[in-house]
């Protein structure tokens, strides 16, 4: 089939006149079957239609005349294309239409690529200065030459933050909370760390209660009197630890007691010095002292105990305390009590380990120089008066000794068998202000039996004897018959020194290394293990039948030790 679109041109002042045939014509053009439309322009050839035309070209044209041709086209089903399926039903004509309602819009509502705005990321690596100021950055590091040029404070670039998920960013906080974590300043001047309030906690429950006969700590005056002032004083409280130290390893020897042992050591000496460079003398030209300053120096004298030092360091801190006590006097009672309790104990104690010494000339007629309570002493023998006994007997021993060295004879001189009468007079006579059947008790009758065989053995031939065997089986039942407490052990070892170096038998042996053995676990003082090494060479001697088994201070001198039975 074949659609001709003829176009006519009239002559001049004709209307145009189109002409549609939809009868089958001749291709003229081609030779192919394809239906084509050709349009044909002519100007001598007409069709009947366009005679009509010009025929009633003079009287105008007639809509009704005028018919257009339909052209009927064929269709291939291969040129169909299938519509595509809406995903939504279609509305029938008769069902009305359903608006969308109103309310908040799609999550993701589409978005044409066509006519989204392709907006430019704003630079988040510009300074901080710029960024708040709202200017482009030219990012030159470490500060930009924007701020620069303009005389502006750089403040710099933030940190590169690299994105991390929500776990990691709990993880990181976990650990840095776990990482910031504060170590809250010491609460008392001296205590830095948990080893040094272990320390002050051991002084406080066990150190302080075997150095004296108080166990309950609100009696005893380590705690009640000195902690308190340690408290205020932070060469005191070095001291106080120094101490505690010394004790627990001699308990359970440990390298990091040991180092804060030294580490305390050496503060509390140096600030005594310093404290005792700033005192002012007195009104005899003679160097007053604080109570916290020699309240370390009988610390210091009580670590040389716990220590176990044989090198008579002690001995320092003993002439010290010696003059203080000759010299001055403090105006707490309490203390001063304290110290003269102290200081006279272990300076009459000194000399039955030494071949040094002089005699207390404070200590005639066997009366001290101040008053304390029997029934609230700190130790056994000075308030009592016992020490006053034993100390006329190592005056006396040391002029025995001279008197051998010299060779004059008769070694015991008048002089020395009336004092040596004087003194068992007096010990018979004595009686003891404790409470009978209590552990003071025990312990004062133990010191009058001490002090009965170190007379003994000062007077006579070092040689077996009835009397020397009574005298130390009743010490030994003495010594047995008392608790296993630590406090009332506390002042065991210098009877038991003395007892033991007087044992002949061999069951009494036994029982002294049952003794000393008990001592050792209970008290944990360094300065045991010493004094039984000397009482054990004693027995050699002994056994030897040496007559110089007697003088136990010359064998302590031979070995280079010099070093408190307390």
């Amino acid at each position: 089939m074949i659609s001709t679109l003829s176009f006519g041109h009239p002559p001049s002042g004709a209307h145009a006149r189109l002409s549609i045939s939809s009868s089958p014509q001749p291709s003229m053009s081609s030779s192919s079957d394809s239906p084509i439309a050709t349009p044909t322009f002519g100007t001598n050839d007409q069709s009947p239609l366009d005679a009509r035309a010009d025929s009633h070209a003079d009287s105008g044209p007639s809509p009704s005349e005028i018919v257009p041709k339909i052209e009927e086209c064929e269709i291939a089903l291969a040129d169909v294309k299938t519509e595509p399926l809406a995903e939504d039903p279609p509305i029938s004509p008769t069902e009305p239409v359903r608006r969308r309602g109103r309310g908040r819009p799609r999550i993701y509502p589409p978005r044409s690529p066509t006519t989204s705005k392709q907006t430019k990321a704003r630079s988040k690596t510009g300074c901080t200065t710029c960024r708040k100021r709202k200017k482009k950055c030219d990012e030159t590091r470490p500060f930009c030459l924007s701020c620069q040029k303009n005389n502006i404070h750089c403040e710099g670039y933030k940190p590169v933050e690299i994105w991390k998920s929500g776990k990691e960013r709990a993880a990181e906080a976990r650990r840095i909370s776990m990482d910031m974590k504060f170590e809250l300043p010491p609460l008392m001047e001296g205590v830095e760390n948990d080893i040094d309030r272990i320390l002050l906690q051991h002084f406080i429950s066990r150190a302080s209660c075997v150095l004296t006969l108080h166990g309950s700590q609100s009696t005893n005056p380590f705690t009640r009197i000195l902690l308190p002032m340690a408290l205020k004083h932070e060469g005191l409280m070095h001291s106080v630890l120094c101490l505690s130290a010394s004790h627990l390893c001699s308990l359970s020897p440990s390298q990091d007691y040991q180092d804060r042992q030294t580490f305390h050591r050496g503060k509390a000496l140096h600030l005594l010095n310093q404290d005792l460079a700033r005192q002012k003398a007195g009104e005899r030209g003679t160097m007053v002292y604080e109570d916290s300053n020699v309240a370390q120096i009988l610390l210091h004298l009580l670590h040389s105990i716990c220590d176990g030092n044989t090198s008579g360091e002690y001995r320092y801190h003993m002439n010290a305390a010696k003059q203080i006590a000759m010299t001055q006097r403090s105006k707490d009672p309490e203390f001063q009590s304290l110290f003269d309790e102290f200081f006279y104990y272990h300076y009459i104690a000194s000399e039955i380990t030494s071949l040094e010494g002089a005699e207390v000339t404070m200590m005639d007629d066997f009366k001290l120089p101040f008053q304390i309570n029997p029934e609230t002493a700190a130790l056994i023998g000075v308030s009592d008066g016992l020490f006053g006994f034993i100390s006329k007997i190592s005056n006396m021993r040391r002029r025995i000794r001279a008197r051998i060295d010299n060779h004059e004879e008769p070694s015991m001189d008048y002089e020395a068998l009336l004092t040596a009468h004087t003194i068992d007079s007096g010990l018979r006579s004595w009686v003891c202000p404790q409470t009978p059947g209590t552990p003071r008790y025990t312990v004062s009758m133990l010191y009058r039996q001490a002090t009965w065989v170190y007379l003994y053995r000062t007077t006579k031939p070092s040689e077996p004897h009835p009397f020397i065997k009574d005298a130390v089986d009743n010490g030994i039942k003495y010594i047995n018959d008392l608790p296993a407490e630590g406090w009332i052990q506390s002042n065991v070892l210098l009877p038991l020194f003395l007892i033991g170096c007087a044992a002949f038998e061999e069951q009494q042996r036994v029982e002294i290394n049952r003794a000393f053995t008990g001592l050792m676990a209970v008290t944990g003082l360094g300065n045991i293990h010493h004094a039984k090494e000397v009482v054990d060479r004693v027995w050699e001697l002994m056994d030897a039948n040496d007559p110089e088994s007697w003088d136990w201070e010359r064998i302590i001198d031979s070995k280079g030790w010099d070093f408190l039975a307390t």
